[in-house]
């Protein structure tokens, strides 16, 4: 038994993950390849490799001739029947080979093949490793400032977090431990090129199933996210299952879940809303924690209109339209927002809209496309109650402004 190339390769297999069948191949290669350097050419090597004890032989097919032209391949008869008196004109021989006579370039090339076969193998084995979390989130540690960009361990491979993947305002000291989303992993001959991402609206969908077991087990999807990275996140929730509230799933209880989030990303805030297949619902959920006097839909166009009352307007916007800006990005609809007065003045709205109520003309001008509640149809919202409708109280305060 091969007592020492056994050990080896066991140390190989265990430390770099790389297969004892690939490796012997490579050294079968390798024998082959140094007899050519050796002989000119291997055309009539056969290397006989023993996989379980790692013993292996080398022979050289000679074929029996009267005169001999080339002593590489051809054997005189004479010669043949000093190994073998039964050996006839036409018949192969196999004369042994010493790898130990090999020269020191051949060795050395043989050498060389199988350490390029162990770093082929070890790029391979790095790479599918990462390929299968791709799409998927990893955890790293930050090694260094590369100008701009921040270098981060991932275990076996680094990977490179470029600016423009970078949550503005955030900043990593070495050795800090950070969730990525990993968004492509390429295969070069340098080793895995792993590009990753703090800023991919994914991450944080990936976040949320790591921390919510009914995300993860399919029982609440999350429909729909529109993020602004560092600042504001929009998420849209359905649950499969009528027993389970959605949005409480992923809040939490007092807020756990989705307070776990908020501190891997830095404090970025989250809205958690309902999603629904009727757009004006969706699009009045969807512009929460603002109040909806009217939502008007237009599937085709994937356009909206809405009325909010005058003191809910600038809440409906949001900070530099944030809050509309994501809300469109989350439902696909570009959202003209006005104000009670803005509608009143434009003919949207009639003057004694609110002595209408609920039997009045106001509301059955629309479809049920084009959904109206609030105070057109009677209901009263206060502010902490259409909170409710969505949240807890304690969880309340995780989303308000």
């Amino acid at each position: 038994m091969n007592t020492e190339l056994l050990e080896a390769l066991t140390i190989l297999e265990q430390e770099k993950d790389i297969s004892k069948d690939v490796m012997l191949d490579a050294i079968e290669n390798s024998l082959i390849n140094a007899c050519k350097n050796h002989f000119g050419k291997a055309d009539n090597i056969k290397v006989i490799m023993d996989r379980e004890t790692c013993d292996y032989s080398l022979f050289q097919e000679k074929t029996v001739v009267e005169s001999v032209e080339d002593d590489v391949e051809e054997i005189s008869l004479a010669n043949a029947r000093m190994i073998d008196p039964q050996y006839d004109l036409g018949d192969i021989v196999q004369i042994p080979v010493e790898s130990k006579s090999f020269g020191r370039i051949a060795t050395q090339n043989a050498k060389n093949l199988i350490l390029q076969k162990i770093r082929e193998e070890e790029r391979k084995v790095v790479y599918d490793q990462y390929f299968e979390k791709e799409k998927d989130i990893v955890t790293g540690i930050v090694q260094r400032y590369v100008g701009k960009n921040i270098s981060i361990n991932l275990g076996k491979a680094d990977a490179m977090l470029t600016e423009n993947e970078q949550v503005k305002g955030e900043v990593f000291k070495p050795t800090d431990r950070i969730k990525l989303y990993v968004v492509e992993v390429k295969n070069t001959t340098k080793g895995p090129k792993i590009l990753v991402s703090r800023t991919h609206p994914e991450l944080v969908k990936r976040l949320f199933e790591a921390e919510v077991t009914e995300v993860k087990e399919g029982i609440v999807e999350i429909m729909s996210i529109a993020r602004e990275a560092g600042s504001r996140t929009k998420i849209a929730v359905w649950s499969n299952d009528p027993n389970v509230d959605p949005v409480g799933a992923c809040v939490g209880m007092n807020g756990s879940r989705v307070s776990a989030v908020v501190e891997e990303l830095r404090g970025e805030k989250i809205d958690i809303i309902n999603w629904n297949e009727n757009p004006a619902l969706l699009i009045e959920n969807a512009l929460s924690p603002a109040k909806v006097i009217s939502v008007m839909a237009d599937p085709d166009e994937k356009m909206a209109s809405v009325i909010v009352p005058d003191y809910q307007l600038s809440l409906a916007i949001g900070k530099e339209g944030q809050n509309a800006r994501l809300a469109a990005r989350l439902t696909g609809y570009k959202i003209d927002i006005k104000s009670e007065t803005q509608a009143i003045e434009s003919g949207e709205l009639p003057p004694n809209y609110m002595e209408l109520g609920v039997e009045g003309e106001y509301e059955e001008t629309y479809t049920d496309e084009e959904y109206t509640h609030g105070d057109v149809t009677g209901e009263e919202y206060t502010e902490e109650g259409y909170a409710k409708e969505e949240y807890t109280e304690d969880d309340l305060e995780l989303f308000e402004e």
